[in-house]
């Protein structure tokens, strides 16, 4: 399993450990990533995904994941937001 926002695309990050004696070593900056169910009004189920805690409030700012997914870019999304966002579409059309 990747280190990746499934709806964010914001993945690990490379700097620098600074010692006392000003050492520098690499390291790695990983995502603060969570396993979720967020709920989908309009496919009225939840569906599972690993998202960052920045993810998870933008969620809740745009008013859940079927607004969310309805602003999001396509490049950003892994492939299992991807197909849930055009189920969310086909379902919306159909119900219009």
């Amino acid at each position: 399993m990747s280190r990746r926002c499934e709806l964010t695309g914001k993945g690990p990050m490379v700097g620098n450990n600074s010692s006392h004696a000003n050492n520098k070593t690499r390291r790695r900056y990983l995502p603060n990533l969570n396993d979720v169910t967020l709920q989908s009004e309009t496919l009225k189920r939840g569906i599972k995904l690993r998202i960052s805690a920045a993810a998870l409030r933008s969620v809740d700012h745009r008013g859940g994941l079927d607004g969310y997914l309805a602003k999001a870019k396509d490049i950003e999304l892994s492939a299992n937001a991807l197909k849930v966002k055009k189920e969310i579409a086909k379902a919306q059309a159909a119900s219009a």
